[in-house]
């Protein structure tokens, strides 16, 4: 990796997460539009999505007011210095803040103050994992807030939704949380999920789901078909894009699974907004490839 060359990299994955919106996530809001009816509201709201993004293409700026929370996964060949990395990621987040293509989003919980740079203690939030390959690979997520609000967690066994410590249970579970959220969290999103773990980490595993492009295939077989049955289920709930009704409700489902401890079973579900905004940054003998 070359370091005169990482802090200019580094900005323009920013700049490609803010302003172009991912192939796989456009696509389906175009799918979803033809499946509305001329003039419905929902269709309506679907045009006005793809509008908006390619205006965002065409004009640079960001997809949405709310460029959100900033989550990063490295992977770096193993014992790579890492400490000049986060510093020039900290660097560029405060540049593209600077430049509008971020808005400030880091306010400190106690006083109310904005760092107005999007930096701060747990922001942004890096995760680091090393691996064999001679190469880097950054992923970025922006996480908006009104998303967010919507995500939740579930223990099983529930009575009241009357789901056990099973794929059933799970299934209820996630069908429940798309009830609930009612179109909010800027509808269709991604139902992006962890079974198992504990609190904190499932929720991180969940998260970690919306990195996963829409076609993609489950490895677990169980899964695999849990995601097709709830994405089918979820759609028939009529609530549509912006809760506006309709046959699109969400654009996806992705679910992992971690080990859990035998005295708890977690279900712990992140909401990913339309304006679903991830890219992935590769770098290998100092060139850099973007994908999203």
């Amino acid at each position: 990796m070359d370091q005169k060359k990482l802090p200019r990299q580094l900005f323009e994955l920013i700049r490609r997460t803010s302003t172009d919106l991912p192939p796989d996530i456009q696509g389906a809001l175009e799918a979803g539009a033809r499946r509305e009816k001329s003039g419905s509201s929902s269709r309506t709201a679907f045009r006005t999505m793809l509008s908006s993004v390619e205006l965002s293409r065409t004009e640079d700026v960001p997809l949405c007011q709310d460029t959100g929370s900033l989550v990063w996964h490295i992977h770096y060949p193993d014992g790579s210095p890492l400490l000049p990395v986060e510093k020039e990621i900290e660097k560029a987040i405060a540049k593209a803040t600077a430049n509008s293509l971020l808005r400030p989003n880091a306010v400190d919980p106690v006083t109310g103050k904005n760092s107005g740079n999007n930096l701060g203690p747990g922001a942004p939030v890096l995760n680091f994992h090393p691996w064999k390959k001679k190469m880097w690979e950054f992923q970025l997520l922006l996480k908006g807030g009104g998303s967010e609000n919507v995500g939740t967690q579930y223990r099983l066994p529930d009575a009241a939704l009357g789901a056990g410590r099973d794929l059933d249970g799970v299934y209820k579970c996630i069908l429940d949380a798309v009830w609930k959220a009612q179109g909010k969290g800027c509808a269709p999103g991604v139902i992006c999920v962890c079974i198992g773990g504990n609190r904190d980490t499932g929720m991180e595993e969940a998260k970690k789901q919306a990195l996963r492009k829409l076609d993609d295939v489950n490895p677990d077989p169980e899964l695999a078909k849990l995601e097709k049955k709830l994405y089918a289920d979820c759609n028939k709930l009529g609530i549509g894009p912006m809760g506006y009704g309709g046959k699109t409700t969400v654009l996806g489902v992705k679910i992992g699974k971690l080990m859990r401890h035998p005295a708890c079973f977690f279900v712990s579900i992140s909401y990913l907004c339309w304006s679903a905004r991830r890219c992935t940054m590769t770098i290998k003998g100092g060139k850099a490839k973007y994908s999203n």
